[in-house]
């Protein structure tokens, strides 16, 4: 202490206590010392890591140049020169035309048809960030420029579309119209943001006096449908039976034509035949078809043939032999209704 004391006199300093409060004071440095070193380590630690969810991506920024995270999971990085900026990967949406109470937006929703006619037309909007780096960097707010993209693509198909299909059948060609409009917009301006689907919420005439009409116009064309699904089905239930039907007139048409057929053919065959027998003998073949179509002309017509001598030779047709046996009644049979044939 005296030594101190010494030397603090040396160097111009007069110490009151003897050198007591030099030594708190080095205490206290010590202490602070101490507690200093804690919190930049634990500052240090804290922020040296990172966790990235399974529906986040994360960018690491270092000295200005950003590097995107994709993998899920504990992540480290050097404090106060690396930080980093997390982006939601799911998917989201927001309304047009109407708000989060579900009331209506009359600036978003009031539109033009082609035919000068007002409609009111609500949207739903799905998004998601497709490119983190553009999607914190390409643009100050890329969701509001998606809103923007989405207000002038409903507005240009919607004014390119009659007021009829706007309310009724069109819908699914308006929306398919419109997202396809918004993805090319959106690959022009390259901000990071992917539009997943556009879906009209509703659409309706702005007084209540037109959709009323509408309404009955709809109705009108729903009845329509529902008659021709009724013609639809009544046609499929006949259509099997009519076909069947068909199906047993055309196969009976060919039984018919192959019995045609087949009869034609034992005819011819029956004609060679008989021209085979009239080749051998003209005259005899000739008087037996004359006297078989008579036979067929008259069929109770008697015919007696006769030889030269004036005998009776043969009977056509032929009756049993008790007929023959009686000679009276051929005798009047002969006189009545014979044809005689002579042979020379």
């Amino acid at each position: 202490m005296n030594k101190d004391s010494k030397r603090n006199r040396q160097n111009g300093f007069e110490t009151m206590d003897g050198g007591q409060t030099t030594s708190k004071a080095k205490r206290s440095g010590g202490l602070f010392g101490i507690i200093l070193f804690i919190i930049i380590a634990a500052v240090l630690l804290f922020d040296s890591t990172y966790q990235v969810r399974e529906q986040e991506q994360a960018v690491l920024v270092t000295l200005g140049k950003a590097q995107p995270i994709t993998d899920s999971g504990l992540h480290f990085k050097i404090p106060f020169i690396q930080h980093v900026r997390k982006v939601n990967t799911t998917i989201q949406g927001f309304s047009i035309g109407y708000g989060s109470d579900n009331e209506a937006v009359t600036d978003e929703s009031l539109m033009i048809t082609s035919d000068f006619n007002f409609v009111n037309v609500d949207f739903f909007v799905e998004y998601r960030y497709s490119d983190p780096v553009k999607a914190l960097y390409a643009s100050k707010n890329p969701v509001e420029i998606l809103r923007n993209v989405s207000q002038s693509s409903i507005r240009t198909v919607i004014g390119s579309y009659p007021v009829d299909e706007v309310l009724t059948t069109g819908k699914n060609e308006i929306q398919a119209s419109i997202k396809e409009m918004i993805i090319d917009r959106l690959d022009d301006q390259d901000i990071g943001i992917q539009l997943v689907n556009i879906t009209i919420q509703d659409s309706e005439p702005p007084t209540e006096e037109v959709m009323e009409a509408f309404k009955a116009v709809e109705t009108a064309k729903q009845g329509k449908e529902t008659a021709l699904n009724n013609a639809n089905k009544y046609r499929n239930e006949q259509l099997p039976g009519a076909q069947a039907k068909a199906d047993g007139i055309i196969k009976d048409a060919e039984a018919e034509k192959t019995r045609r057929i087949n009869e034609a053919t034992a005819q011819v065959a029956r004609f060679n035949a008989m021209y085979q027998e009239y080749i051998k003998n003209p005259s005899v073949t000739k008087q037996r078809m004359f006297y078989e179509a008579m036979e067929d002309i008259l069929p109770d017509l008697k015919v007696i043939i006769e030889g030269a001598s004036g005998n009776m030779q043969t009977f056509y047709p032929i009756e049993s032999f008790a007929t023959i046996g009686n000679t009276s009644d051929v005798s009047q049979q002969t006189s009545a209704d014979n044809v005689s044939s002579d042979e020379n």
